[in-house]
Parts: C-alpha cells; structure tokens; sequence
C-alpha cells in the first residue's frame, strides 16, 4: 500500500470528465424513451474513469446513491454525462455525476435529466483497496461539494452500520 505523506494531492478539475453521446433506438424501454439502466451504465463508466485519473489506476465502484431521474431521454438526445471527484480518503473517493440532454438536431439549451453520487474505491493488482491521491478543493463550489459530500459519507457510513447490526438478528 502507498504511503499516504508521500502522495501528491489533486484538484477535482484534474480529472474532471464530460462523455457526450447520441441515444438512438437500441437504447429505448418499452415506453420508447432511453431506457435508465442505459443512463446508469453511462454514470457509472464515466465515474469509473474519473476516479482511475484520479487514482491513477483501477477503481470499482462500491455504492451507486442519491440517484435521482429528472426527465425522460428520449431518442436523438444528445446526452452529456459529467463527473467530478468530489471527495477523497484513504482508498476511495465519491464521484458527483450530472446528466443533460439537448437534441440533435436543434440549438437549445441542455435540460437536466439526471443525478448521482458514487463511491469508488481504487484497487491494486490483486483488487485489494490502495492509497488514493488527497483531494485539493480550488474554488468554493468545490470545497462546497467536498462538505456536502462529508455529510453524504456519514449518512452512508451510518446506514451501512445499520443495516449490518440489523442482519445480526436473523
């Protein structure tokens, strides 16, 4: 495992990603619009990428929360998945993932369609945790997102307690 004094810390910006795409017909549910597994898959490729810049090397993802589906995507949307690291500890980080959609075919503004907050965890070689790099927060709206997603981390971390003395009683 690395040491953790000797890691260089990062600013979110430097592993900031937007992944564009283009929804077609094999993307659809049975209601004819994008199907939200699609979407899911979209937000968790691209948290997965920016935790690996981030980390510099694998991450899996360890918790997919705070998901929340704004509006429909229909086909010939363009859909814009953007990721920022928004927290980091010892061996994982927390991924804070916006979706907009625009039309193909037409100039208008991006409408939000939907949210998520991941937990990635860097692996090694042998996919056991390893040190990640500290986040460095530049602006206020990232040190902002870094606070919100302490609290987000408790909630987890509480829930997860929870729920594993709850499976203790049978």
């Amino acid at each position: 495992m690395h040491d953790t004094t000797t890691i260089a810390g990062r600013a979110p910006s430097a592993s900031h990603l937007t992944l564009s795409q283009i929804m077609d017909q094999h993307h659809t549910n049975l209601m004819g619009t994008v199907h939200g597994g699609r979407i899911l898959n979209l937000i968790d490729s691209v948290a997965g990428v920016v935790a690996a810049r981030h980390s510099d090397g694998p991450a899996v993802t360890a918790a997919i929360d705070e998901t929340a589906f704004l509006r429909a995507v229909r086909v010939g949307d363009v859909v814009h998945v953007d990721a920022r690291i928004t927290w980091a500890g010892r061996s994982s980080m927390e991924v804070a993932v916006k979706v907009t959609a625009d039309r193909w075919d037409r100039a208008v503004p991006p409408t939000d369609v939907a949210t998520a907050h991941l937990v990635m965890v860097a692996i090694d070689d042998d996919g056991q945790p390893r040190t990640v790099p500290p986040l460095l927060p530049e602006t206020d709206g990232d040190r902002r997102r870094y606070r919100e997603a302490e609290i987000r981390r408790e909630h987890r971390l509480a829930l997860r307690r929870a729920l594993l003395d709850g499976a203790d009683d049978g």
